[in-house]
């Protein structure tokens, strides 16, 4: 059974007022439609121009918004029917890592207040993220910061400094470290490397596959760039205009590509991480 299940999920924005006056007729459907299974492991890469509706599909992955038709399951329980305490608890299993490094971390906050966040809210014991306990480490919530810093790539000396201190490659690292708090199953990147410039954004993609390996995460990896899709994923789904135009394995669709639209999103695109 998949781990992540969408079914002709469905997102419609009806138009707002007009610049005229009065209120503008007809609707933006977003999504339209849209179903896909994300299995446990691997890495689902959402790839298709801005405005495609990319972001808003990952957003009603997670249940940050409503679908207007449609139904996601994860590991088997229907989102949208769970209760506030349900999805209280399936919300320590998704996380998300956002395309702004700097607007998702609050800087009036230091960095271990913005990791050890996700563990107070969700009240989570000592010890529970990884065997530290276990093998005599330091169990503490602060042992755990360092422990998180330290998976992706920071020193622990960076838990008392502020968000303004940092580089954007740093900052989006400390995003994913706060992500991993929870030790989490399922990671939804929206466009986590697109604010950065082509050698740190290829730093943050290696960090995300070494990660992935070391803790299990299975992505949905939401982006404009496909060689950072192909990199990362194991099968690709090609978004237009709020629909799926396209979906197989990464071979499938960077070599034998069948939509016109993914053709072209092909030819142009460099050979670079960008």
């Amino acid at each position: 059974m998949p781990l992540v299940e969408i079914r002709n999920l469905t997102k419609v924005f009806p138009l707002g007022e007009s610049i005229f006056g009065g209120s503008a007729r007809g609707e933006v459907r977003a999504v339209d439609d849209v179903s896909l299974d994300i299995h446990a492991g691997e890495t689902l890469g959402l790839v298709g121009e801005s405005g495609s509706g990319k972001s808003t599909l990952g957003r009603l992955v997670l249940r940050l918004a409503e679908p207007t038709f449609g139904s996601v399951r994860f590991d088997g329980k229907d989102l949208r029917s769970a209760s506030p305490g349900e999805m209280r608890v399936l919300r320590r299993d998704m996380q998300i890592i956002f395309q702004d490094p700097f607007g998702s971390l609050d800087p009036r906050m230091r960095v271990e207040d913005l990791i050890a966040e996700p563990l107070i809210i969700h009240q989570s014991g000592a010890g529970s993220f990884s065997r530290s306990r276990r093998e005599g480490g330091d169990g503490s919530r602060s042992g755990r910061v360092a422990e998180l810093l330290k998976a992706v790539g920071l020193d622990e000396s960076a838990a008392r400094r502020f968000p303004h201190e940092f580089s954007g490659g740093q900052r989006q690292r400390i995003v994913i470290a706060r992500a991993l708090a929870l030790r989490p199953r399922f990671i939804v990147g929206d466009e986590p490397v697109s604010a950065l410039d082509v050698s740190v954004g290829a730093q943050i993609v290696n960090l995300l596959a070494r990660l992935q390996r070391e803790f299990g995460l299975t992505y949905l990896l939401i982006s404009h760039s496909m060689p950072v899709v192909r990199y990362l994923s194991t099968r690709i789904a090609v978004m237009y205009r709020g629909k799926i135009v396209e979906a197989g394995t990464t071979e499938q669709i960077t070599e034998r590509p069948q939509h016109p639209y993914t053709r072209s999103l092909l030819a142009a695109t460099p050979e670079v991480l960008a």
